[in-house]
């Protein structure tokens, strides 16, 4: 069977995540998507957003990338400076799915 595959990161919230004030947050939060949009730029990043109605409340968000090689995204990863603020933090595994998968269009939906 023939599959292609993925770097996938798991974007969570560490179980002591320094507290922020509002201002800071919001700073954080704008690097932080800053960052995913030059991943996507780039072409290192296929797609990345947040998730909502998770069973478990400290996953966040997920981001697909295809550098071929799960130290680059670490590294990648980690260079996101909501991750480097300690707001999130990263697990990453391989992901494998069919051929084309990652080409066709999601449900349209605004957050």
């Amino acid at each position: 069977m023939d599959l292609e595959a993925f770097e996938l990161v798991l974007l969570r919230t560490p179980e002591n995540a320094p507290d922020y004030d509002e201002a800071e947050l919001q700073r954080i939060q704008r690097e932080h998507l800053a960052h995913h949009d030059r991943l996507r730029a780039d072409g290192h990043v296929v797609t990345n957003g947040p998730v909502i109605e998770q069973p478990d409340p400290s996953l966040r968000g997920l981001t697909f990338y295809r550098t071929g090689s799960l130290e680059e995204s670490r590294q990648l990863a980690e260079a996101d400076p909501a991750v480097r603020a300690g707001r999130l933090a990263v697990e990453i595994m391989i992901w494998y799915c069919p051929p084309g998968t990652m080409s066709k269009p999601g449900r349209p939906v605004t957050v």
